[in-house]
């Protein structure tokens, strides 16, 4: 339940191994990844790529999530995800970046993001997200979903509801894309839906281009920020996911360096897509 003791850092077992044959981004190995100096619109032939790596991320996803239950470990979910990413000859790209130990992103009640799978066990009522990018085909596909630990009649209806609004939020950012309009559309839809309920927006971690390049330097903010005033054209490729705390949206970091969490200790959620601007508006490239 939402009462429950907050997180405390679990073991961090070994890095598991990728087999030789699979292509790793460049970035593996290095302190961080060059910087991206190319386009925000990429061409057909990338974002058909793009479509095959979203699609085997989205599958991962899916099937990392249906080991979820209480008594299982985080790190047996970063194995699971590991293991089929590998057997579809894709990379974990959070593997190696920036010295992320690990194969997937699991973050538990008040982490809002980037938690690194441990010995820490799931318990009934917990809320857990799951962050998975494949790297195939030299682009990403970025996905992610908050899930309930037990299922429904096993969370507090204050989580329950903090989960299923932060998904339709995400939603409803999506049908906002249009070319023409501006980047801040997406964060303006979101804050605006989240502040009906009184929902902490998280301001300092946000969507990002994505395509060739893990991170490519465009930001896209989940909050109405005037600044983010890029104007949408087809073929952008970036990812939108919110993330809503059921407090404040300041945040701590753990001192692994990667682990932000709630500064109140109160539940966080988060969605995510990889999408393309269309002529139309948007398509969803991480669908199973």
């Amino acid at each position: 339940m939402s009462g429950q003791s907050l997180l405390q850092p679990g073991r961090v077992s070994p890095r598991r191994s990728v087999p030789s044959a699979i292509v790793r981004p460049a970035y593996v190995g290095q302190p961080a990844p060059a910087r991206y100096e190319g386009p925000d619109a990429q061409d057909a032939e990338t974002v058909e790529r793009m479509r095959v790596a979203g699609r085997i991320a989205a599958q991962a996803l899916a099937e990392t999530a249906r080991h979820i239950e209480p008594g299982v470990t985080t790190d047996a979910l970063d194995a699971v995800a590991h293991a089929f990413l590998c057997d579809h000859g894709a990379y974990p790209s959070t593997l190696g970046y920036r010295g992320f130990p690990k194969s997937l992103c699991t973050s538990v009640n008040e982490v809002i993001c980037h938690g690194i799978p441990d010995s820490t066990v799931l318990r009934e009522g917990d809320i857990v997200n799951l962050d998975i990018t494949a790297f195939v085909g030299g682009v990403h596909g970025d996905t992610n979903a908050t899930y309930l630990v037990g299922g429904p009649e096993s969370v507090d209806e204050e989580s329950r509801l903090l989960v299923e609004r932060t998904r339709e939020a995400l939603d409803r950012a999506i049908r906002a894309v249009r070319p023409g309009r501006r980047l801040n559309v997406i964060g303006r839809v979101i804050e605006s839906y989240a502040k009906r309920f009184g929902y902490g927006v998280v301001r300092d971690f946000t969507g990002h281009g994505v395509h060739t390049a893990f991170h490519s330097g465009l930001i896209v903010p989940h909050y109405d920020d005037p600044g983010a005033d890029t104007v949408l054209v087809p073929g952008m490729t970036f990812t939108i996911e919110p993330m809503l705390n059921l407090g404040t949206h300041e945040w701590e970091m753990w001192d692994d360096e990667w682990t932000v969490v709630t500064r109140d200790g109160r539940r966080s959620a988060q969605f995510e897509h990889t999408l393309v601007v269309t002529e139309g508006g948007a398509e969803v490239l991480t669908l199973p």
